[in-house]
């Protein structure tokens, strides 16, 4: 993973701007100083909480951009990566809001302020100033590069991240959802792609916060590898930098998970949703390998109950119910409930959650679940941390551990998450135009909604106007000529 600040960003560009256009597909993820107010963010309508959003993009800002490029080799084994990984550290040059939650929970894990306002990378939000969008060497000009490019743009829980990229690199956000997804269409017309609804409504696993799918995506993919078969699985290649350029590298070694026959007591708030209301003083085991374990061994359970149920209905055997191990207690399947969830930057609301699940964690957890529930509360401060874990031991005195939460690497999880989604998609199932193309057809243009059993549709409908800012920025991006449509 390489970092840029203002100081190598210029060095850094060319390589930047070629990953983002060689590539499949381009994962982001970002940190924020805050999201405001958690409840707006979890109402009802889902305008009233784009209002909310909206309101959260024009008064806080980004402070570190994660990009992950994805370039898929035709002259490779199936589904071979090369995998470039950018942590851009930004510096807002309006004044925003930065929340005190976010700044502890950042230096918690390593981000380091001092050489953020000293380096970070500046830029103004909102629209266009003297044509900087559309030349030199600038982060809006970087967002531009990328809408020009025409890549899949691949988000975990994304509505809040491409709402603040919206802001903070393209333009004013329009007052309207629905003119906000008008302009999405156009603005990525190879589609937008949610990892969080991947996991939730295609992989269908156990849960779906980023470090937890990841793991279980890692996990399958070599447990697939390893059996021999005729599957297809995920290779990843990486850059090797020399010189200079490899001052700005950092290497991060995934540490092998642990054995199988080692025990610990789970903790299942944050076994379901990669949050725990105790943090680093929760005695019981974060160790997201062991969750995942534990979570497999549930459902070969759960499957040699159904047979043994059958086989008995049909006189063969008789069950024994001593042996039989129901469905985990520390889960609650995500889509018999409304699915529900937040974004970055650990703020009141988490705190607040945390008195709300008292000694009833087993049963409301967080990620995922009832809506204007504790849950919902919790779901919020999901994705907010659960990167911030990605690499713990599972010990209690190691559940933080500083320096591992980057934009950056959840940007790579996120990316890693969809490359082996579309090793899943059947061929038939992929539209082919001179070399299949990066797609999963059931999430195309679906932006996972904290609450809701359906997702954001990003389609400009026949009722749908794009916004007069947007309408200008295709025309400086493309030279193409959009219809005129109201704010």
């Amino acid at each position: 993973m390489k970092y840029s600040m203002n100081g190598n960003f210029k060095e850094l560009w060319p390589a930047m701007v070629v990953a983002i256009k060689t590539s499949s597909f381009v994962a982001v993820d970002t940190e924020l100083s805050g999201l405001g107010n958690r409840t707006s963010l979890l109402a009802q309508s889902i305008e009233d909480r784009y209002k909310a959003i909206c309101h959260a993009a024009r008064s806080r800002s980004i402070l570190s951009l994660g990009i992950a490029c994805y370039k898929k080799f035709s002259n490779k084994a199936a589904d071979t990566y090369l995998v470039q990984v950018y942590n851009l550290t930004l510096l807002c040059s309006e004044e925003y809001i930065i929340e005190p939650q976010s700044v502890q929970f950042l230096v918690q894990h390593g981000f380091d302020f001092n050489k953020q306002y000293a380096k970070g990378i500046p830029y103004h939000r909102g629209n266009n100033k003297g044509g900087s969008d559309n030349q030199g060497v600038n982060i809006r000009a970087l967002f531009t590069e990328l809408l020009r490019a025409r890549k899949p743009l691949v988000l975990h829980n994304g509505l809040i991240d491409i709402a603040f990229l919206y802001q903070n690199f393209y333009a004013h956000l329009p007052d309207r959802l629905v003119t906000f997804t008008a302009d999405l269409s156009e603005m990525f017309p190879a589609g937008i792609f949610d990892t969080k609804y991947v996991t939730e409504f295609d992989l269908r696993f156990s849960a779906s916060y980023l470090e937890y799918a990841y793991k279980k995506c890692k996990l399958d993919n070599s447990r697939n590898e390893d059996s021999g078969g005729t599957g297809r699985h995920v290779y990843l290649e990486f850059c090797q930098y020399a010189g200079a350029m490899s001052r700005y590298v950092d290497h991060r070694i995934c540490p092998a998970g642990p054995p199988i026959s080692e025990q610990a007591d789970i903790c299942r708030s944050f076994s379901a949703f990669g949050w725990c209301s105790n943090g680093t003083k929760c005695p019981l085991s974060h160790d997201t390998d062991l969750i995942i374990l534990h979570d497999d061994k549930s459902k070969d359970d759960k499957k040699k109950k159904r047979k043994r149920q059958k086989k008995k209905k049909e006189g063969e055997i008789e069950e024994d119910s001593s042996n039989v191990e129901g469905a985990p207690q520390n889960k609650i399947p995500h889509l018999e409930l409304n699915p529900d969830e937040g974004h970055q930057g650990l703020s009141a609301g988490c705190l607040q959650s945390a008195n709300l699940i008292g000694s009833n964690t087993n049963t409301q957890l967080h990620d995922g679940e009832n809506m204007k529930t504790e849950s919902e509360e919790k779901e919020l401060c999901e994705d907010n941390v659960e990167s911030t874990n990605t690499e713990m031991s599972g010990k209690s005195q190691n559940k933080a551990d500083p320096g591992t939460h980057r934009a950056g690497f959840d940007a790579f999880m996120t990316g890693y998450i969809f490359a082996y989604s579309c090793t899943l998609v059947k061929k038939d199932e992929v539209d082919v135009s001179g070399e299949e193309q990066m797609r999963l057809p059931t999430s195309f243009n679906k932006v996972y909604l904290s609450g809701k059993a359906t997702p954001l549709n990003i389609v400009k409908s026949t009722f749908s106007k794009s916004s007069k800012a947007h309408v200008q920025k295709m025309e400086m991006i493309w030279g193409e000529k959009q219809e005129r449509m109201d704010n």
